[in-house]
This record gives C-alpha cells, structure tokens and sequence, in this order.
C-alpha cells in the first residue's frame, strides 16, 4: 500500500483537493455531545499532515445507521466543532454530502484548509449492493477531490462507495492510522510474542464464532466473559438461568471446546458469576458459582475469583489482544471484571508486554472507566475490523489499496 507519505511525494499535493475517508463515528448522548471522541483524536494526525503540506482537506465519514437520507439525529456537525478544536483551526462543515452545499464548501477552500461533509449515509449509495448504484455516487465524491486517502479503519472492512469504489477513481493511498492498524493486526497473526491470551468478551458468542475458530490457530489461551460465556457454560450443562444464551450454538461451541483440547489452546472460563435478578444497576445481586447459577437470575458480570484468575493468567503473557467487556459495565455493580482485565493488561504493558484493546465497546469501556490511551500498547478504532481481519478474512478497503 503506498503511503501519505509517499503520495505527497510523488503527487505534490499542495492545493490539491485531498479526500480523507475517516472514522468519526463517535458515540453522542441525548443531548447530541460526544461522549468518546478517541475516534476524531485518532484520525488527527493524518489530517494535520495534509494540513501542513497545504492539501485541500476535504473530510469524509459517517455517523450511526441512517437509512440513506438524512437524518438530524446522525449529523456529524459535533464532530466538526471537535475535529476544529483539536485541529486548532476551523472546519468548514458542508450540509450535504455531494450536493450544492459541499461543492460550494469545496470550491472556496484556500490551501491548508478542511471541509468535512455531512454524513455520507445519508446517500443510499454509499452502503448499496449494487455495484452501479455506489459506483455513481463515488463518481460523485469523486469529483470534488484530486486524490483519496483511505484512513478510516472502522469501516475498511465493508465495500462501500468511500471505502473501495472511489479509491479506483482516484490515486490514493492509506493513511497513517490504517497502516498503524495493520501492523498491529499483523504483529497479532504473525509470529506473536508468547505466551499470546486472548480475551473475549460481549453479547454474543455467534459475533466470535470465526475469531475463535481462527485463534486457535495462533493463540496459547482464550479467556471468555460477557454474555457469551453463558453459551459456554450452558454447552458444558449447567444450568445458566436468565442470562444470554444462544441455544443454537451450543453444539458450535461444544466443537469448539473439543477442538481446542485437541491443540493444546487453554479455554479458561469463569468459575464465579455476579448474578442480578433483573437488567438494572438496583437490581439486588449476589456472586454465585458458575455452575450453579439460580434458574430466576442472570449473569451480568464475571465473578472476583474469576477476575482473579484472568488477570494471574494475563501477567503469564507477552501478547494480548481484547475484544468485548466481561459484563455489563456501563452500571458499577457490574464493571469490577472489565475493570480487572484493562488493569492487568495495563501491568502486561508496563512490564513490556504488547497489549491491544480491539475498539468498540472495548475501547469505550477502558475509557469511560477511567484509563487512558497510553497505558496500552494499541487501542484499535475499528473492532469489526479487527475481528474480520483476525478471522482471516479479506478487507476490500485494504484490498483495493493494494492494487
């Protein structure tokens, strides 16, 4: 993949119109302020280096699902307020996305100057199937850009308009965030320090089901929690009362269990569960034992044995990757175990091991629980992303930069 650097070296893009496809799909609270802006900070630097060579930086991105029009409740105008004050510098924010709002936006820029554009889900043809429809409107995007570079990594693993299909209308390159984002993924698949743990969380196990297959290949250890341990504990025959439980992977996951005795990778699962008589931060509670958990309760959080256990395991390891809570920690009585494990990985990296959050929830979890970027190694913008990439998959957005 050529590199910015590379790009601004053989195409000389002072005043070019440079498009940037980033990820600032951030999360917003009732009141429309950012509550995790990791993902505007991340996708910076490669801005700010257009900046300084005095590209035309005209940002693109999306927020949440809007259904291919617009939609209030997903505009990205927060974000060009914060992409303003961490660029130290304005951003011209276009209404629309390829309409006479980003064309005059566009038309107006000085060199050194950013535009970011209104949500580009808010065209239908940014996430069509169809090839012609998302065709024309990265002919669209297109037009209002010299040269593409490919920085979002969140969505490189989806084959949408300003993804793929305009990276073969225009010379591009991957941004330094992407590329960041691949070696990291790399160092995790390609010959990994050991001892190599991974850790899993999140609802549901069927999300997984291809990474672990995939893992077990590479990894000495997968530590499983969330709501997805309970399709585990379930397939093993014990009783898991109320809790998430897919019903129709317990013979995948019985597979899976055999599998990995098979190849010497370690399952460790949770022997103590924080169980809750309902879905609520006051909903009386108590720590039971993993196979024994009561028919009229449900696992919310793993147990302080369990959390224990996974951090001793954790301190053994050279290499971690992590993807998806151990509970629901979003409410305090069930946020001791995610607490436990971003506090071992956080030991692992200061004793010189390589530690990497693997974005979404992960990424929101350590930071809404109050640690910080730099205690770890890597913390990952994209989790579907990684996943995919780690189950072997090919990335289009990766893929077509290749070429």
């Amino acid at each position: 993949m050529k590199t910015t650097a590379e790009l601004l070296a053989g195409e000389g893009l002072r005043g070019k119109r440079v498009l940037v496809r980033s990820d600032l799909n951030v999360p917003l609270d009732d009141a429309r302020e950012i509550t995790d802006d990791g993902r505007i900070r991340a996708s910076v630097p490669t801005i700010k280096t257009l900046v300084d060579a005095g590209a035309k930086v005209v940002v693109m991105a999306h927020l949440g699902r809007p259904k291919g029009e617009p939609d209030d409740k997903f505009s990205l105008r927060p974000v060009a307020l914060r992409l303003s004050e961490l660029l130290g510098k304005s951003v011209t924010f276009a209404t629309d996305t390829v309409g006479e709002s980003a064309h005059h936006a566009v038309r107006g820029m000085s060199d050194a100057s950013v535009v970011l554009l209104e949500n580009l889900r808010f065209n239908a043809g940014e996430t069509s199937k169809d090839d012609a429809e998302r065709g024309a409107f990265a002919d669209q995007l297109a037009e209002l850009g010299d040269a593409y570079i490919s920085d979002g990594f969140g969505v490189v693993h989806r084959k949408q308009a300003s993804v793929y299909d305009i990276a073969k209308r225009l010379p591009h390159a991957a941004g330094d965030l992407v590329r960041s984002e691949v070696d990291v993924l790399r160092r995790l698949t390609e010959n990994p320090s050991r001892p190599y743990a991974v850790v899993l969380g999140g609802a549901k196990v069927s999300d997984k089901l291809a990474v672990i297959a995939n893992l077990m290949n590479t990894a000495d250890r997968i530590l499983i929690g969330g709501g997805m341990l309970f399709t585990f504990l379930k397939a093993q025959g014990h009783e898991v009362g109320t809790s998430l439980c897919e019903e129709d992977q317990l013979d995948t996951v019985r597979g899976y269990l055999n599998t990995a005795k098979e190849k010497g990778v370690e399952i460790v699962l949770p022997t103590d569960i924080v169980a809750a008589t309902a879905f609520s931060a006051d909903a009386e509670h108590e720590v039971v034992r993993a196979d024994a958990i009561p028919a009229d309760r449900m696992g919310l959080d793993i147990g302080p044995e369990s959390a224990a256990a996974f951090a001793a395991s954790l301190a053994q390891c050279k290499t971690i990757f992590w993807n998806g809570p151990m509970g629901c920690f979003e409410m305090k009585p069930f946020a001791a175990g995610t607490v436990a494990v971003a506090k071992a990985l956080v030991q692992a990296t200061s004793q010189g091991g390589f530690t990497v959050v693997g974005g979404g929830d992960s990424a929101a979890a350590v930071r809404q629980l109050g640690f910080s970027d730099q205690q770890f190694s890597h913390i990952s913008t994209g989790g579907g992303a990684s996943l995919e990439y780690l189950e072997g998959k090919n990335l289009p957005g990766i893929d077509i930069l290749k070429g």
